[in-house]
């Protein structure tokens, strides 16, 4: 039966039980659907938008298991439907309907599942399937039929064109290439492969896995000692390896954008998680390229300066807008890592459309690359040989009908299939499932014993891909029955080949099944034993009824698929020169400042977590105004903040245009710019590079052979260079299609992305200029070229390419700058850096100056060649800035004349003028900063205000440069471990006694808790010992937190936020005796303290443990601007008693905040709440969620219990915030560390009692 509530917000609930629920059961399902009230009828009248009923959603798969962990029984489906007045209402149809009237048949599917299929014609298969099969295959599929005798049945067919699709196989990438009638010596690949072999540097692992490894540093590792219950964390040493991979998402974002940059993201994050035989991903890149958003003005018109965006008229796009794509492409990426727990920490953003000679260039078919790096240990980096009787385990979601036949439809033109079929290849995304999944494999990878034989992720074509090739060298059989279904309408071909996502396949010996199911129940991570290895070198998937639909010799799944020939002419293109005249520069200027290329990315960071993990040390926002100018990302490798990971990204398409060569090679140049600042364990040699390659093949003559000359020149360039390219992906359908016929095709594009060491992450250099008049600002330019405007984003704004684009024209020349800039970071000589890339040199000096409140620079081009200064200014040559101080200046002069580095001395900054003043020879002139400030910023109004609501993006566009970060510490801190009598070396000499006799903390999680281990390495690091406690430990009543003192309830995203946040954990506590009983009898002890962060708050909150005398409840509510907020930002404690916070009383902290629900609702008067932490401006951004009195935090009348949004556990380090005083650098901590050494002194005490 199916009962319908009726929120307070007018939409409806419909809970499908299976059988009639009790009013005590009503009363906890109104509870949890927020006071919804039960509707007294089984239909309802009117019409609603609603989810597709054959398909399950995340959000009711979050809701069902909300009930369960309320211990209600026989809830199978929960759903939300919104009423509208017409049937022609807005709705998304690929993952709405529209209804008429709910009834008690909304979930009924009139479908039974199809039979099984012996394909007779296998050419009309192919077409009506979208299988893009080429002849050659299906003449191969023609042979197989003949050798085993019988027609192949339609999951065979099915599944052979997914796995050895263009997008699964890169075909092309292995294929032969005869281009003007004569064969090339090598293919793409062996190109690729041949920077490896030159250069093998730190490679482990290489071309043969989900990720690739190179070596890294020995590192603490800090984890529980046993995952499968309850237990304390312990730190040892592990020897490291560090992994690099980016992944493409194109189709699937074009078609769908939030789920397809969603799954897009959880895809590649699953990559991390299956390198070797497990490894951690820590944190993610994102690239999104999409043709002109047509952004309109606040009055409704297209703002002045933009006609760029008119050289191609505006076409009916098949899915979605450009601008439509951008924001929710962005927020799907987002919205995974932000759930995930994951966070994003550099990326790029690129609009472009062109029309000349005739030909029409246009990211129409976008571009969403999904990247990251992490890191796993050298024992877990290599795959384990299976054996016969090895168990084949799938972790993670249900069986859906979505995703079927991504990778063949992906690897075609798009608008080539039908609206239906390429709407059912696009994936949905669960977040929250994919991490309870990595908790699994976590815990595996953290164990003395890894028992995983083999890993890999599913992805295309689901279980048939992914659990093939787990068994690819011994063969095994699947058992149908054990896989879970969550449509039972599903045919055999749709089960074995869906792409439902966050799920992970691996081997693991039968007698570690149960220790792994141990911990897959306390993590309520599913898992399923769905078949074993059988070593007969045969793959099959069997029926309950002893029926194969899937029954082949691995070698006719993999083994001899044709070889693909491209057949190319080279054809030479020109492109008209950009004319322009130095009379207009400040009107050049502010167009380059409003590409999206070039202009501020504020709208894409603002709504994602950049802190969590608390291993950030460097992202984008820089400076006391935290804006994003920073290109090179990194991350600790563990807490001690020394060691780490940098990541970076490049791409040159414009001038990959007029030469692919040189687009190559200015991507390669472009992403070791953007990485040089952060100091490299062994400079360039610590480098690989990832290489993803979205290319418009055989779409029109000569694009097959331009992506030859294109890899051609990487490789030649990562040889001479001496870097590696060890990992990568192709996407080589980048065209799509129209119903008119009209074809737009994609600029060939390269996106590069490094990655490597990094010694000291505390070294890395910041793009912010020092208001230092006793300093100065040099140019280097790595390129040894002409200054180009060709390629430029000048030229674009100005619609044109232009045929002269700069390149690298000595790659040795191009090493020796590389080294000589990262030799001055490790002396510590470099004030401030910054590359030049979009915008040219004059955007790289202005952005050097926007994060300041002050200060300006004095600017002469006199030093460098050359007579003219539009090209001097807006040429994108490699290159860099670095700022030097005088006390210094000869020493960097004389070290980069040793290293034969030219440099020329081209800016002085002025303090006290916040104007740029330029010169160079007889040309003049002042620009305002601020104002071009605010011209580089309006893009990003643009954009953030179609993703925020209530005027929000307004007010940030007002206010951003108006709420600098402020700090203001007790005068007494020093900023060392010492002050507080800690130790980060502890765990070498701590014995049993010493542990026993620790004060006890425990952090306690629910499933989507994300910031848990940040949390707890704060707690140890100020002296308690740390016990993990999951929520199945409460709830089975393993664990009853009797000997602990302190509990910290974490942030994250308990249950994705479904229902309300921490509403679905709240319940959880309330329903469950044990659970219950445990949280009870703690509070009801004078000897303990407790904590709630984020999510946490929120659960305090919803539990009313911080003013249960209060009459009116305190509640956290969605932000006022209806979206995830993330900032770096200031907070204000005032005079308090709360046992954590009262000595830092009158500070002014920095610190980070990231939720969506933030807001304090507080309907008491100010003086009834027990404040202890405030934003420091009222306004938005400053104040981050609208709350009341500009609230972030708030404790007992005791002092003794305190929640709080922001995030102080991410801030404990001064490497972790986005800005701290540059005259306390060498802090070791923050005085955030005091309010945990206060916790433990507190609890000290009160055990003496």
């Amino acid at each position: 039966m199916i009962l319908f509530f009726r929120t307070r917000s007018k939409s409806v609930i419909a809970t499908e039980a299976d059988h009639k629920l009790s009013k005590e059961e009503i009363s906890e399902l109104s509870w949890l659907y927020g006071d919804a009230e039960p509707v007294d009828n089984d239909q309802l009248k009117g019409y609603f938008v609603g989810p597709r009923r054959e398909m399950v959603t995340p959000w009711s798969t979050n809701a069902v298991e909300i009930t369960q962990n309320m211990a209600l029984k026989g809830i199978s489906r929960i759903e939300e439907y919104f009423p509208v007045d017409t049937p022609e209402a807005d709705h998304d149809p690929m993952l709405q309907r529209m209804y008429d009237g709910l009834d008690q048949q909304i979930f009924t599917i009139d479908h039974d599942p199809e039979p099984i299929k012996r394909v007779d014609d296998l050419e009309k298969f192919n077409e009506e399937e979208g299988l893009a099969l080429s002849p050659e295959e299906i003449a191969y599929l023609h042979k197989i039929e003949k050798e085993n005798g019988r027609p192949l049945t339609d999951s065979e067919i099915f599944g052979f064109a997914q796995i050895n699709s263009e997008h699964c196989r890169h075909k092309i990438f292995g294929g032969t290439f005869v281009i003007d009638g004569k064969e090339m010596e090598s293919s793409l690949f062996n190109m690729i492969k041949k920077t490896t072999r030159e250069n093998p540097g730190k490679i482990l692992s290489a071309y043969k896995d989900n990720v690739a490894f190179a070596q890294g540093p020995v590192i603490e590792q800090f984890a529980p000692k046993n995952q499968s219950t309850a237990d304390y964390f312990r730190v040892k040493p592990v020897e490291s390896v560090i992994s690099l991979k980016a992944e493409t998402h194109n189709f699937p974002t074009t078609v769908e954008p939030f789920n397809g940059a969603a799954t897009g993201t959880g895809g590649e994050i699953r990559d991390r998680m299956g390198g070797g035989v497990g490894s951690w991903p820590i944190a993610g890149t994102a690239v999104y390229m999409t043709a002109y958003p047509r952004l309109k003005g606040d009055d409704g018109k297209e703002p002045a300066l933009r006609d760029w965006e008119d050289i191609l008229p505006v076409r009916q796009w098949l899915y979605q807008t450009p601008e439509q794509i951008l924001i929710k492409a962005s927020n799907g990426a987002s919205d995974f890592g932000n759930k995930f727990g994951q966070p994003l920490i550099t990326g790029s953003l690129l609009t472009f459309e062109h029309q000349e000679n005739d030909e029409k260039y246009a990211y129409d078919k976008v571009i969403m690359l999904a990247g990251g790096v992490g890191y796993g240990t050298k024992r877990d980096c290599l795959k384990k040989e299976p054996q016969p009787g090895n168990k084949v385990v799938v972790v993670g979601g249900d069986n859906y009908r979505i995703g079927l036949g991504g990778g063949s439809v992906s690897s075609v033109d798009t608008g080539r299939y039908s609206n239906g079929i390429e709407l059912n290849a696009v994936q949905r995304a669960n977040p929250e499932m994919q991490k309870r999944a990595y908790n699994l494999v976590r815990a595996l990878v953290e164990e003395d014993d890894n028992p995983v034989v083999s890993i890999h992720d599913h992805g295309s074509a689901g279980h048939l891909n992914c659990l093939s090739e787990l068994v690819e060298e011994c063969g095994g059989q699947i058992d149908m029955t054990k896989l879970p279904i969550g449509d039972k309408t599903l045919s055999a071909k749709e089960i074995i080949a869906n792409e439902s996502q966050e799920r992970m396949g691996l081997l693991i010996d039968e007698k570690h099944l149960a220790h792994v199911a141990k911990i897959a129940e306390r993590e309520r991570a599913p898992m399923y034993v769905v078949g074993e290895t059988t070593g007969d070198a045969h793959f099959s998937f069997v029926q309950g009824d002893g029926v194969k639909p899937f029954d082949l010799d691995v070698a006719q799944m993999f083994g001899h698929s044709p070889k693909t020939i491209m057949r190319d002419e080279s054809v030479e293109r020109h492109y008209a020169p950009v004319a322009y005249d130095a009379a207009h520069l400040e009107e050049y200027l502010r167009r380059v400042l409003q590409l999206e290329a070039v202009a501020c990315k504020d709208w894409l960071t603002n709504k994602v977590d950049r802190s969590v993990t608390g291993k950030v040390a460097r992202q984008q926002c820089q400076g006391r105004l935290q804006l994003p100018l920073s290109d090179c990302g990194v991350v600790a490798l563990d807490y001690r903040g020394e060691k780490g990971i940098a990541t970076a990204l490049g791409h040159a398409p414009q001038a990959g245009l007029a030469s692919p060569e040189a687009g190559s090679v200015l991507s390669v140049a472009e992403s070791l710019t953007n990485i040089v600042w952060a100091p490299l364990a062994d400079g360039m040699d610590s480098l690989s590079l990832s290489a993803n390659w979205m290319w418009p093949c055989r779409s029109q003559k000569g694009e097959d052979a331009r992506l030859y000359r294109a890899v051609k020149a990487l490789s030649d360039f990562c040889c001479a260079i001496g870097v590696n390219v060890p990992t990568g992906k192709d996407s080589l359908s980048l065209s799509q299609q129209y119903p008119n016929g009209e074809k737009i095709i994609s600029p060939g594009t390269v996106i590069v992305t490094s990655g490597g060491e990094v010694s000291d992450i505390r070294k890395v250099v910041s793009p912010v200029l020092v208001n230092d008049k006793n300093s100065r600002l040099y140019h280097i330019d790595f390129s040894f070229c002409e200054q180009e405007l060709g390629g430029s984003a000048f030229a674009q704004s100005l619609n044109k390419v232009g045929d002269d684009v700069p390149t690298v024209k000595n790659p040795q020349y191009f090493c020796q700058c590389f080294e000589a800039v990262q030799e001055l970071i490790n002396r510590g000589w470099i004030l401030a850096g910054h590359d030049i890339s979009a915008g040219g040199l004059i955007t790289t000096l202005l952005e050097m100056t926007f994060a300041n409140v002050e200060g300006g620079l004095r600017v002469n081009l006199h030093d460098i060649k050359g007579d003219d200064v539009v090209r001097k200014l807006f040429a994108e040559n490699p290159g860099v800035v670095i700022q030097v101080s005088d006390e210094h200046a000869d020493e960097v002069r004389d070290f980069l004349e040793e290293c034969c580095v030219g440099y020329a001395r081209i800016a002085q900054p002025t303090p006290e003028r916040r104007v740029l003043s330029l010169s160079d020879g007889a040309f003049k002139q002042e620009l305002d900063i601020d104002g071009l400030r605010d011209v580089w910023y309006e893009t990003s109004y643009l954009l953030d205000r179609d993703q925020s609501f209530n005027g929000m993006a307004k007010k940030r566009y007002t206010n951003y440069k108006k709420q600098p970060v402020e700090m203001q510490f007790n005068p007494d801190f020093t900023g060392t471990l010492a002050q507080y009598g800690l130790n980060a070396d502890r765990w070498q000499t701590t014995t049993d006694a010493d542990r026993q006799a620790a004060p006890k903390a425990a952090i306690i999680r629910e499933k989507g808790t994300n910031g848990e281990r940040e949390m707890a390495y704060a707690l140890y690091l100020a002296g308690f010992e740390v016990k993990d406690v999951m929520m199945t430990d409460l709830i089975s009543g393993r664990e009853t937190l009797e000997e602990v003192n302190m509990i910290v309830f974490c942030g994250g995203f308990s249950n994705s936020d479904v229902l309300g946040s921490a509403k679905g954990w709240a319940g959880a506590f309330l329903y469950n005796p044990k659970a219950k009983e445990a949280l009870d009898r703690f509070y009801a002890r004078e000897d303990t303290l407790s904590l709630g962060i984020c999510n946490g708050c929120q659960l305090m909150a919803e539990l009313n443990l911080i003013n249960p005398e209060h009459e009116h409840q305190t509640h956290l509510c969605h932000n006022n601007s209806k979206k995830f907020e993330s900032a770096f930002l200031s907070v204000t404690i005032p005079e308090n008693d709360s046992v954590m916070f009262h000595s830092l009383s009158g500070n002014k902290l920095g610190i980070w905040v990231a939720h969506g629900e933030g807001r304090f609702y507080l309907p008491e008067p100010e003086d009834r709440y027990h404040v202890v932490a405030k934003y420091n401006y009222a306004q938005y951004p400053g104040n981050p969620n609208g709350s009341d009195y500009n609230v972030a935090g708030i404790c007992s009348a005791d002092g003794r219990h305190l929640a709080m949004m922001p995030h102080l556990e991410r801030a404990i380090f001064p490497w972790q915030q986005g800005w701290y005083p540059r005259h306390r650098r060498a802090d070791e901590v923050t005085p955030w560390i005091e309010a945990f050494v206060n916790a433990r002194k507190w609890v000290e005490e009160a055990k003496k009692k």
